[in-house]
């Protein structure tokens, strides 16, 4: 399931940049890969990744899928997909060369379907797979892809085929589908078009040091890091308990295995802090093991420390 699921990304990459710019990337807050399964014959439930990364540089493409980020809105099963099922490889790399000459042309507002290849690379395998995907020029720097039918996708040949059937024992359900249908909406931005990448670092840390964000909108923002953490109690999951993070001493949590990237790093978790950190993890904090990409949306970022702070009290 996965492994044509995230080729099909990567052949969106391909096909939404245009050749003669110069960097695209994909805007994770509108985009998604979500898949179906059924269980017990007759219960049918919808599943995502939260955490989708990519871009386009000179005629290259890049993309990586964090499949830890499953979402299924039901913790312990985000858990066991996460151990039984995508724990073979935590991340699939995609690669691809575009050629988007009929792309080019297109006008905002205009549509094309197009069929596209690509490459993806899985646990030491390249594996090829050809689809058609609906494009849409949002505007001269937004495009939209999606999938122009449902593609539906078997766990024997994606290579899950067991996991899952370890799945279905420790639910002990009597049955799991073995062909999921999948869906993608994949949105990219030109890099100037990006207001979040435009703010002065500073000017964010000024505007987040009082803490005037949305708790209530910040907590939505959370489900994002709900796989990982949680904020309103002092539980460690996947990752550090968050509750009283502001003003704490980075790599202090009792009980919990931190990475010698986080415990070499002399850090206070304050909103400024927070806020550098929340935009790009792995730039901040060189050599964090932590898979996620990073909130985009400055007013993202602003809203979920108003809810860690919120959760402090």
């Amino acid at each position: 399931m996965f492994k044509s699921l995230s080729l099909c990304t990567a052949l969106t990459l391909a096909i939404v940049a245009p050749a003669h710019a110069d960097t695209w990337t994909l805007s994770g807050d509108d985009s998604k890969i979500a898949f179906g399964s059924v269980k017990k014959d007759t219960v049918g439930e919808v599943h995502h990744f939260k955490s989708i990364s990519g871009s386009v540089e000179g005629g290259k493409v890049s993309v990586e899928i964090d499949v830890a980020s499953v979402e299924t809105w039901i913790d312990i099963r985000n858990e066991r997909m996460q151990k039984m099922v995508f724990n073979a490889s935590p991340k699939a790399m995609i690669s691809a060369e575009i050629d988007a000459e009929k792309l080019n042309a297109m006008k905002a507002g205009d549509t094309t379907t197009v069929d596209v290849e690509g490459t993806l690379t899985i646990n030491g395998n390249d594996i090829p797979i050809e689809t058609s995907l609906f494009v849409a020029r949002l505007s001269d720097k937004k495009m939209m892809a999606t999938t122009d039918e449902m593609i539906m996708l078997s766990t024997k040949e994606a290579g899950i085929d067991e996991g899952v059937s370890k799945l279905m024992e420790v639910a002990k359900l009597p049955s799991i589908t073995r062909v999921s249908p999948v869906t993608l909406r994949l949105v990219f931005e030109h890099a100037g078009d990006s207001k979040a990448a435009a703010a002065p670092a500073a000017t964010m840390g000024a505007t987040l040091a009082s803490v005037s964000g949305d708790a209530k909108k910040g907590k939505k923002v959370f489900r994002k890091c709900r796989a990982c953490h949680v904020a309103d109690s002092d539980k460690n999951k996947v990752g550090p308990s968050l509750q009283g993070v502001i003003g704490r001493k980075i790599a202090s949590v009792d009980g919990f295995k931190y990475s010698q990237a986080f415990k070499d790093s002399d850090i206070t978790w304050s909103p400024e802090t927070l806020a550098e950190f929340l935009k790009k993890p792995k730039s901040y904090i060189k050599g964090t093991k932590m898979a996620f990409a990073g909130l985009r949306k400055p007013e993202d970022i602003e809203n979920v420390i108003a809810y860690l702070e919120s959760e402090s009290k």
